[in-house]
């Protein structure tokens, strides 16, 4: 129910106008059983006007059975609708409730105290901005105070109330107040919320929770209600980091192709320059629509629909970041884990995890510590049971950006479920990521399709370290007929006799195969050259020294080739046969064809060959032996 507003029967667009443009807090109550947590709650909407007169009449014949007022008004039973609740009289699961004043709108979440349903605790705390810490005046701070201020400030909540209740029982005693505000200030000093208040109230009797207490008036603070209606929330929002999680690629015709999701963080805008990740191809946005038309800006927690100027790869799961944003991939990370189900967390065991809108299996793979939630301080453990919490490292079975959940909750924060049940058995917020290789890296190419670099687990110094050598590239250029590939077979038996890992690549058998589809046309002519430096690569990141023999007649071709080695990895050989030598060899009848006519784009007789301007090795197989040849490469290797 609202407040009561005279706009309401006067003007009653106003009134919603006005209702819509308020600002929303989420709160918890918290605390251990039979604090007054519920009851708390229903004061502020009884003393508020916020309740309706049947609901009111419900609660007051339900308190005659159920109640545990006495003959006053159970205003607790407003939240403790589950009958279970009611006959115990205490809060199982979460309750939520709606009320707003003349300043705000509040959603209310009533958790459960009992150590038993901490995890019910942990889910009503995921969305809030503030909670609201009940304390029994008589019995002080408890195992239960400390668990939940732990669990509220691991799930980010900046703004903490500690409520003194039942005040009335210890006869409004500022001395009790003041002992009770020294012992939670041990809590205080091992949290990271920045703002802490203390109210001393009696929910049951209605001090200090919407009005003043007369009977204490050596408090000078705020009411409960006042507070919560000028708690400062506007700034806890990030609106530094664009977060946009795709939830829902929308394509309804072949004209629009729209990325749905809730903004997380960050503040969007048409025409700003973006990044998806992990792809990392960058944009710029087109429009941001939505069912009431296209915005000029989007702020967190809207639902959007996003167009780019490009159209690039992106997908459910996928990231929209800022294109300068220096967001982290990682297969690996740290975080803190509120393990929810009587079943213990197994390390080791493969989970199926909910990471913002991508889905994905992984493990713990080790529990670095658990938090002793009576002391916060932290002990060993190898598993985790029902409502344990523990700082734990987790793998990935694929790289992800990582947000540190402080930063980005709504990016920062991954659920467990089990792969047998689907049941969600724990809660996770990231810390940082592990300091691992990532399995692939954004490198520049102009390739068609939308791909990164992946890098393989068993490195090239592995592979050379198994091989006894390293992985190398011999190239063989020089006419038809100069002796390549008698130099090239000749070098890779000595080689193999010597104990090293070889491969020989020869021009008419690569054509036979990767090749068959290229003519002898320039272009092609090309094309074969870059396929076989590419596969040569492959040998030689393989710990393999590759033999290649191919005429290779363009210098470009030949540079490229050798650009895709390390220095000294790429030994380039010009056979450097004179022409009219080849000629006279001509072992293949290629020449006479070429002279003939029947053969186009040969080089030497109608196609150019450019000779090689640094080469690291030179022969003639005219005026050199095979043998001296070959000890002069061995020399060079």
């Amino acid at each position: 129910m609202s407040h009561q507003s005279s706009l309401i029967a006067d003007d009653i667009e106003a009134y919603l106008k006005e209702h819509e443009n308020k600002d929303l807090l989420r709160f918890i109550t918290c605390g251990s059983v039979d604090d007054g947590k519920s009851t708390l709650i229903g004061r502020l909407l009884h003393d508020s006007k916020m309740i309706y007169e049947d609901q009111l009449a419900a609660i007051t014949q339900a308190s005659k059975t159920s109640g545990t007022t006495g003959d006053e008004v159970d205003l607790a039973l407003l939240v403790d609708g589950l009958q279970s609740e009611r006959e115990q009289g205490i809060t199982i699961d979460v309750a939520y409730r709606f009320f707003s004043t003349e300043k705000r709108k509040f959603i209310i979440a009533d958790t459960p105290g009992h150590e038993q349903y901490t995890r019910n605790m942990a889910t009503g705390a995921s969305t809030a901005s503030l909670a609201v810490i009940l304390v029994d005046a008589r019995h002080g701070v408890q195992t239960q105070t400390r668990r939940h201020s732990f669990i509220a400030d691991l799930l980010g909540i900046q703004h903490l109330v500690v409520a003194i209740n039942k005040m009335d029982l210890v006869d409004y005693s500022e001395e009790r107040y003041n002992e009770i505000v020294e012992q939670y200030q041990d809590i205080a000093q091992k949290l990271n919320a920045p703002d802490i208040h203390f109210v001393p109230m009696s929910a049951l009797k209605g001090d200090n929770v919407v009005n003043k207490s007369e009977a204490m008036s050596w408090y000078d603070g705020p009411a409960m209600l006042e507070l919560l209606e000028n708690v400062e929330i506007r700034h806890d929002q990030n609106l530094r980091d664009l977060r946009l999680p795709v939830q829902y690629v929308n394509r309804p015709n072949l004209d629009f192709r729209g990325y749905c999701g809730t903004l997380a963080a960050g503040v969007l805008q048409p025409g700003q320059a973006i990044r998806a990740l992990p792809s990392g191809k960058t944009s710029k946005v087109e429009r941001i629509v939505t069912w009431d038309g296209d915005l000029d800006v989007a702020y967190p927690g809207q639902a959007i629909t996003v167009t780019l100027e490009d159209e690039i790869d992106i997908s459910r799961g996928d990231w929209i970041v800022a294109e300068d944003a220096q967001v982290p991939l990682a297969t690996s990370f740290e975080a803190d884990i509120v393990w929810m189900h009587e079943k213990a967390l197994e390390p080791g065991k493969l989970y199926d995890l909910k990471l913002a809108t991508r889905d994905m299996a992984g493990k713990v793979t080790a529990i670095d510590y658990q938090v002793d939630v009576n002391t916060l301080e932290q002990r060993h453990a190898d598993h985790l049971d029902l409502n344990a919490i523990a700082r734990c490292q987790v793998e990935l079975t694929a790289p992800v950006p990582v947000d540190d959940y402080r930063t980005s909750p709504g990016t920062g924060n991954f659920i467990i479920i089990d792969r047998l049940t689907n049941i969600t058995v724990g809660v996770g917020m990231i810390h940082q990521p592990l300091d691992s290789e990532l399995p692939y890296e954004f490198r520049e190419h102009d390739s068609k399709a939308n791909v990164v670099w992946n890098r393989t687990s068993v490195t090239q110094a592995m592979r050379e370290q198994i091989n006894g050598h390293a992985g190398k590239c011999i190239w063989f250029t020089g006419y038809s007929g100069s002796g390549k590939s008698t130099l090239a077979n000749a070098l890779e038996v000595e080689l193999n006799r010597r104990g090293y890992h070889t491969m020989l690549l020869d021009g008419d058998n690569i054509r036979h195969g990767l090749c068959k589809d290229l003519g002898m046309d320039e272009a092609d002519r090309a094309e074969n050259i870059r396929r076989v430096g590419e596969v040569a690569r492959l040998f030689a990141e393989a710990g393999v020294i590759v033999i290649t023999a191919f005429i290779s007649p363009f210098r470009s071709n030949r540079d490229a080739a050798r650009e895709l080695f390390d220095e000294g990895d790429f030994i380039e050989v010009h056979v450097d046969t004179p022409l009219d030598i080849c000629e006279q060899r001509d072992p293949k009848g290629l020449y006479q064809k070429a002279r003939e006519g029947r053969i186009h784009d040969f080089t030497g007789i109608n196609s150019p060959y450019e000779t090689p301007s640094n080469a690291e090795v030179t022969v003639n197989t005219e005026t050199m032996s095979q043998q001296d040849i070959l000890t002069r490469l061995l020399k060079e290797l």
